[in-house]
């Protein structure tokens, strides 16, 4: 970042790179496009560089005018994207802290803090803005830089979080064990060579000091930012406990009553026992992603000018020979190119069957290698492989953040101020209007400020979140967004393309009906005929041939007849395949049985061709899409879920029909083009319907994208889809009931988690503030009310965890078609 001073102030340079340039008109229209702009001075492109140097005047414009200037012109400002790993963090304030650190910074265009994932996700501009600065403002804000994602920092993380826990565990121990002695000291009213106040104040001034640096440096910083925040709140409490114990210890305005040296204590023991417990389980909810990344082995074997050699996986490059032995992991991503083995691809698809891998078969890495050597050529290494794409789907999503938890977010800005008035009023309504002590007015205006919680609060959706998204992708369910959890909730309707998702999309024969000739004859004459061809539905007939051990006959002066079929000489005669149309064209009769069977089997969705040898019928072979084994159970789940399903097809009505009829669907969108999907799904969406589409993400990823929630089936190792909020990278329409199960799952475990810390809350600020005394003499000690409050954090992340072994009922039975529900 550059400044120079002119007549009219400080102007700024930034080097933008910029995507989508082709040729000169392109530089133009970009110059012209940010010249246009209010503050603008001057804009250089360099299209060989694909960069932009800009020169404004920031108090008339900034980044964000830029970047959508060259939006506008139909171009992309391409900003770099790092993910942070931050210490330290333990409510929704740290978040907000964080983030406004970041955004402060020239050149940052978003910043997200999640809280569970103790990351802070990061869009900048990299000429204005540099990671070294980002590390400085979390530094300033009072928070530690653990380095980047991606970065070998597993090593330096897993350092700093044990000894910040040892640290909070040091903390709490102390705290509490010379709080409950001291208070022990005062019960049994233990005889002492000096004053009782004089002793506790020698024995717990220094440990008190020790215990609260910590609290106090945090309430500094956020005030020193302009943020009220938990730690603000408890150093209040703390301190107003600490410092009226040592007035009342001197007899300064207040009397020996105010002895509260054990109850600072013990709060501040509290405190770090509550984040202790919340920061160790907080470490648990990332545990998903972790085991992912360490699926990927750091070395791998080559062959290399016919010699074996250990590399680091990172050094591989495609194109080289990769060996895996059994037992071993694969290190990277290729096609089998030597050997035969059973590879275990369970912790990237959820499939927990091993697929037997043959020359020519891909293998990925990160999956396990069981029973024989396999040779493979790499095809895609480092940030690449399918694995490394996973963790950044996964990463990304787990840094978003779901609608409802800016409700939270917003609870959080007016909580702290709302306990603050309370603690106040609270104090000044028992002293000056009910005329209680003073001493009774303060243990109130301290419980109140250490019963509040808005970490609960904070932590309620992030962890959640984190681990809900990570438990999908060990059950290859690949949820994209945090916006992607909350839609599954609110369908109305699912739509199913047919082909290739309903159906396996490879046409094969269901009925051999032979007139006059034996079947295996038929199937031989037609197979021989069909070879020649590359229609679909002659490879079928190929297919079974050859699954039948048949072999075909052999052919001469083959023809194909205009979309009505084709022609060839078998054995010296003249063999024809085709509809009804082509063999009456031919002069040979179909007789009325044959044409009612032929009627009866397009009734069922059955493509039919007949095959007549020497001028006479020789035979019937239907030909079917066959539905896949899942469809039927899918399905039945979906409508016991209480939600429409559609099947949309470019088939005839009269297939359409048939197909419709087997799985027991009753909408049915038939012969809609590619390019109509779009239309009918925005139909739906106008009649007030919340729709779902399912499809291959490749050919339908208009409609994906125009439903409320894309899901994208069998995507095996191609998860970069764009299309589709929600990946499935099994080929198993199951796992549509099982991404909505999970989603609903989630959503309702945020749920929970919002109306505990809600209503723990509501319910004990009240309390502790009094409201109890006049009617029942009950009073909040203040040591109790710092237990609650870390309980109450404690309990939201643990909810949080039980995530982790969840299993969607629909996986719970096996997929077989014939499966129920239970």
């Amino acid at each position: 970042m550059t400044e120079e001073k002119t007549e009219t102030g400080p102007k700024e340079k930034a080097e933008l790179k910029v995507s989508g340039m082709t040729c000169a008109t392109c530089a133009v229209t970009i110059e012209k496009a940010l010249e246009g702009v209010e503050g603008v001075e001057k804009a250089d492109v360099n299209l060989g560089l694909e960069r932009v140097v800009v020169e404004y005047d920031p108090k008339k414009t900034g980044l964000t005018d830029i970047r959508k200037a060259v939006a506008e012109a139909g171009y992309e400002v391409v900003p770099e994207r790092v993910i942070i790993k931050i210490g330290g963090m333990t409510c929704a304030t740290c978040v907000e802290t964080n983030e406004a650190a970041l955004k402060a910074l020239p050149g940052v265009l978003e910043a997200t803090v999640n809280l569970g994932a103790e990351k802070a996700y990061v869009t900048y501009i990299p000429s204005k803005v540099t990671v070294a600065d980002m590390r400085r403002a979390i530094g300033e804000a009072g928070y530690q830089y653990l380095g980047i994602q991606g970065e070998e920092t597993g090593e330096l993380e897993r350092e700093a979080r044990e000894r910040d826990l040892r640290g909070k565990l040091t903390r709490a121990i102390v705290g509490l064990g010379l709080g409950l002695g001291l208070m022990a000291m005062m019960y049994f009213e233990v005889p002492l060579p000096i004053d009782m106040g004089l002793f506790m104040f020698l024995v717990a001034t220094p440990a008190f000091l020790w215990l609260s640096y910590p609290i106090f440096l945090a309430a500094y910083r956020a005030l020193k930012n302009r943020v009220l925040n938990m730690d603000v709140m408890y150093s209040m409490g703390i301190g107003v406990a600490y410092v009226a114990s040592v007035l009342g210890t001197f007899g300064i305005v207040l009397t020996p009553d105010f002895m509260f040296y054990e109850t600072a204590l013990m709060l501040a023991g509290f405190l770090m026992l509550g984040r202790y417990l919340e920061a160790r389980a907080k470490g648990r909810t990332g545990d998903a992603i972790r085991k992912l990344m360490d699926l990927a082995p750091r070395m791998a074997t080559v062959v290399r000018e016919g010699a074996e050699v250990v590399i680091p996986a990172a050094d591989v490059v495609p194109g080289d020979l990769v060996l895996v032995k059994p037992g071993e992991r694969v290190p990277v991503d290729g096609d089998v190119a030597e050997g035969e083995s059973y590879v275990d691809e369970s912790m990237i698809t959820g499939e927990s069957i091993p697929a037997l891998k043959k020359p020519g078969l891909p293998v990925v890495g990160g999956t396990l290698n069981q029973n024989s050597v396999l040779r493979f050529r790499a095809t895609r290494v480092g940030k690449e492989t399918v694995l490394a794409q996973i963790v950044r789907l996964v990463e990304d999503a787990q840094g978003s953040k779901p609608p409802v938890q800016r409700i939270a977010d917003r609870a959080v800005t007016y909580f702290i101020p709302a306990v603050l008035s309370i603690a106040l009023i609270s104090f000044a309504l028992w002293y000056f209007v009910a005329g209680e002590t003073l001493l009774f007015a303060l243990t109130a205006l301290i419980s109140v400020l250490v019963i509040a919680c808005p970490c609960a609060l904070g932590l309620a959706t992030p962890t959640a979140v984190t681990v809900g998204i990570g438990r999908g992708a060990e059950l290859g369910i690949l949820i994209k967004s945090g916006e992607a959890l909350e839609i599954p909730g609110k369908i109305t309707a699912v739509i199913f393309d047919k082909t290739g998702t309903l159906t396996v999309g490879k046409p094969s024969v269901t009925d051999l009906v032979p007139l006059g000739i034996p079947e295996a004859t038929l199937l031989s004459l037609a197979a021989g005929v069909e070879r020649n061809s590359q229609h679909p539905l002659a490879r079928a007939i190929v297919r079974e041939a050859e699954a039948r051990g048949i072999r075909p006959e052999e052919t001469s002066s083959f023809d194909t007849l205009g979309g009505k079929g084709v022609l060839a000489t078998v054995l010296g005669e003249e063999v024809l395949i085709g509809n009804r149309t082509l063999l009456r064209e031919r002069g040979i009769s179909i007789g009325g049985e044959v044409e009612e069977r032929i009627t009866r089997l397009e009734a069922e969705g059955k493509t039919v061709m007949m095959v007549s040898a020497g001028g006479q019928p020789a035979g019937l072979i239907a030909v079917a899409d066959t539905l896949k084994p899942s469809a039927g159970e899918t399905l039945r789940r979906l409508s016991a879920m209480g939600l429409g399903v559609i099947m949309i097809t470019g088939d005839n009505a009269r297939t359409a029909g048939a197909i419709a009829r087997r799985l027991g669907i009753d909408r049915v969108l038939a012969e809609v083009l590619p390019s109509g999907k779009v239309d009918e799904v925005r139909k739906l969406q106008a009649g007030g319907e919340v729709i779902a589409f399912v499809g291959d993400g490749i050919n339908d990823a208009p409609a994906l994208a125009q439903s409320d929630l894309g899901v994208a089936i069998g995507s095996g190792t191609d998860v970069a889809i764009e299309s589709g909020q929600i990946v499935l990278v099994r080929d198993n329409l199951v796992d549509v009931v099982a991404a909505i199960e999970l989603s609903r799952k989630v959503m309702t475990r945020i749920k929970q988690n919002l109306f505990w810390a809600f209503a723990y809350n509501t319910a004990l600020i009240p309390v502790a503030a009094g409201l109890l005394y006049p009617f029942f003499g009950i009073t909040f000690r203040p040591e109790l009310a710092g237990l609650a409050m870390a309980l109450s954090s404690v309990t939201v992340v643990s909810l949080s965890l039980l995530l982790k072994g969840y299993i969607p009922p629909a996986r719970r039975v096996p997929s077989t078609g014939e499966g129920h529900g239970h």
